[in-house]
């Protein structure tokens, strides 16, 4: 019945998955996986979870992510905990991974050696969604916020991925001396101008360093391109998430770093370039 009641309340507040997000809310509030949603449903709310679930309800009817108001986010099928330094991982960034796994399969080096950086790393979502696919890799990852470094140690420890990965303070990849074989990352891409126009979601729950591109969206893609060229290391690649219509702009200053697209964008599932890949200019 509550479980109902919930779905109708988020439906007329036009929530855009309203039946979903009941169940993860009461879930959430009673500890009951999907299963025990199903076969128990005439169990009855305590007082203390009613209470906890109205304030779900209210928050989620304000525009707050139910990632934030789980505390957690599912990303390559693998639980990241959040905090308000990190983003709420998104299913268009794993359109990264799947770009960078199809690199690796075709160049025959899943299972080599291979030195990774994730450059505002934030929950640590894609460094450790490439470190759980690629057994004998090890990475780094960076960001400018102690508490997202926090937050990415957490998941890295939580995953059994800890011994793998390292986490340090710097501005994107200013920190980082030896040469990688991929380097990642989904850095800040919407215009300043731009934030505002945001849904609420993002725009209110998101924090704005890891949105705000600049007045072009364009200003952290300036500095690792940059730092990129000079980091990759023979036949290494670099990845990154774009925004909608940034792809010749990126692919521009790439070209002036002396890097040049490796294969034709990656779209989304929404039919969005997405993600896309670089390497050195040959010789």
């Amino acid at each position: 019945m509550a479980r109902r009641n919930l779905t109708a309340h988020l439906q007329a507040a036009a929530i855009e998955s309203p039946e979903l997000d009941a169940r993860l809310m009461i879930g959430a509030v009673t500890r009951l996986d999907l299963t025990g949603l199903i076969t128990k449903t005439e169990q009855r709310l305590t007082a203390f979870d009613a209470a906890r679930l109205k304030d779900f309800a209210r928050r989620r009817i304000g525009g707050e992510p139910v990632a934030r108001l789980l505390g957690h986010k599912e990303f390559w099928g693998l639980d990241f905990q959040l905090s308000p330094a990190t983003l709420v991982p998104r299913p268009d960034t794993e359109t990264l991974i799947e770009a960078a796994l199809d690199i690796l399969r075709a160049d025959d080096m899943t299972t080599c050696a291979l030195r990774i950086a994730d450059l505002g790393t934030g929950s640590g979502a894609i460094l450790l969604a490439l470190l759980h696919e690629l057994p004998n890799a090890i990475g780094i990852g960076t960001d400018i916020s102690l508490t997202a470094l926090e937050t990415a140690r957490a998941n890295a420890a939580r995953l059994g991925l800890a011994d793998r990965a390292t986490f340090a303070a710097s501005n994107f990849a200013a920190a980082i001396a030896a040469p990688c074989d991929l380097i990642v990352s989904n850095p800040p891409y919407i215009r300043t101008g731009d934030i505002q126009s945001l849904s609420t979601e993002v725009r209110e729950h998101d924090p704005h360093r890891a949105l705000d591109g600049g007045d072009d969206g364009l200003d952290a893609y300036r500095v690792i391109l940059g730092q990129a060229a000079n980091l990759l290391a023979p036949g290494g690649t670099l990845i990154l998430e774009i925004g909608q219509h940034q792809s010749d702009d990126v692919t521009r200053l790439a070209h002036a770093a002396n890097l040049v697209p490796q294969r034709p964008p990656r779209a989304d599932l929404g039919g969005v370039p997405r993600a896309l890949a670089f390497h050195h200019l040959p010789r």
